[in-house]
């Protein structure tokens, strides 16, 4: 079970992180590839906010595909990337989440209901699957 899991968390966190690294260095193909909004369809500071996020995500975001090959390969560090990537994916999916849906009460233009109803559900899953794999990281860690 934990090398099925490892090979999902892989996917699934890679999915996140090879999409910030092409939004922070090809804008442009991230916006073809639906992975941001272009700078033209949002308010200025939403586009600066994703920008800066989308650099700072590509330096931080791999902690929690290392995990999941750590896991899918049985190798014990995966507990302490795990805690680190997890705890990184869920306070990313938590702000992206909040930051989206205030942003959007106040009327500030943050893209089309589509794109924005697709970033919510990613947030989630990763969110999701960051607590689950915190949760399987505890359990894992030797107890002294």
């Amino acid at each position: 079970m934990t090398t099925i899991w490892g090979i999902i968390l892989f996917i699934i966190s890679s999915i996140g992180y090879v999409g910030q690294v092409i939004s922070a260095i090809w804008p442009e193909t991230g916006v073809k590839l639906g992975l941001t909004e272009a700078e033209a369809d949002v308010d200025p500071a939403f586009y600066a906010d994703i920008r800066g996020e989308a650099f700072w995500d590509t330096v931080i975001l791999w902690t929690l595909p290392a995990a999941g090959i750590l896991l899918a390969l049985n190798n014990p560090l995966w507990a302490y990337f795990g805690l680190v990537g997890g705890g990184i994916y869920l306070y990313f999916a938590g702000r992206g989440i909040i930051v989206r849906r205030v942003m959007q009460r106040r009327g500030i233009r943050i893209g089309e209901p589509g794109s924005l109803k697709v970033a919510l559900t990613f947030l989630t899953l990763w969110g999701l699957a960051a607590v689950i794999t915190i949760i399987m990281a505890i359990a894992a860690l030797p107890i002294s």
